[in-house]
């Protein structure tokens, strides 16, 4: 007989989940800082390099700046690097921000990242929306790869998670791009998502959870 543990606990990637993105517009804005070999640091799920470094918190963002500008040869700035970082983003839609804040009503719902300062200082600032909300208001909990000092896919940033949350694993829905990202939930015990970059999420997840409710339904 299958178990069905009820759903407690929604985890959102940010990154071609919540906000849609682009690589290669990062890749041309990193090379227009005289970066020449950009793409091989860049990828949409897991960067390479220093670029890792800056996202698993082995480099702060005077460190990063500083490697960046050895390799430009030439100043590199705190916001000129942003704007390159930022570069990734192409649109924050507004009504995926809206359903995820609808969905605290009935669920834990949490951010796990793989990310860095530069993006943050601009998700967590009143820039985030037009209306002035940050990422953080739309949130129970943020995990951010370069904050716990590990990264996605690997286990230790997953099992952290699972350890704060205090909640069992069966009880999550991971919704993230990444197949390895994917991976390494389901091997953990929960139930994932993956959509893909642009699409829009929303009713495939909402038949998710109803599915899930039926389902525990079911079993009883």
């Amino acid at each position: 007989m299958l178990f069905f543990a009820m759903i407690d606990t929604i985890i959102f990637d940010l990154g071609g989940v919540i906000v849609n993105i682009d690589r290669d517009c990062s890749v041309r804005a990193f090379e227009s800082l005289g970066l020449k070999d950009a793409a091989s640091y860049l990828d949409p799920y897991h960067q390479n390099g220093f670029f890792l470094e800056l996202e698993d918190g082995r480099l702060d963002v005077t460190g990063f700046c500083n490697h960046l500008r050895w390799l430009c040869n030439g100043p590199v700035s705190f916001s000129q690097a942003q704007k390159a970082w930022m570069a990734f983003i192409t649109d924050v839609p507004g009504e995926r921000l809206s359903y995820i804040h609808n969905l605290r009503k009935d669920y834990q719902v949490c951010l796990l990242s793989n990310t860095n300062p530069f993006i943050m200082e601009w998700a967590r600032s009143n820039r985030f929306t037009p209306e002035g909300r940050r990422l953080d208001d739309y949130f129970d909990h943020l995990f951010l790869s370069y904050e716990m000092k590990c990264v996605k896919p690997g286990r230790e940033i997953f099992d952290m998670v699972i350890n704060r949350l205090q909640t069992d694993p069966k009880k999550v829905l991971l919704i993230d791009d990444g197949p390895a990202n994917v991976c390494m939930g389901r091997q953990l015990g929960m139930r994932t998502y993956m959509p893909a970059n642009g699409v829009n999420w929303i009713p495939a997840v909402q038949k998710l959870l109803a599915n899930s409710v039926t389902s525990l339904n079911n079993s009883r």
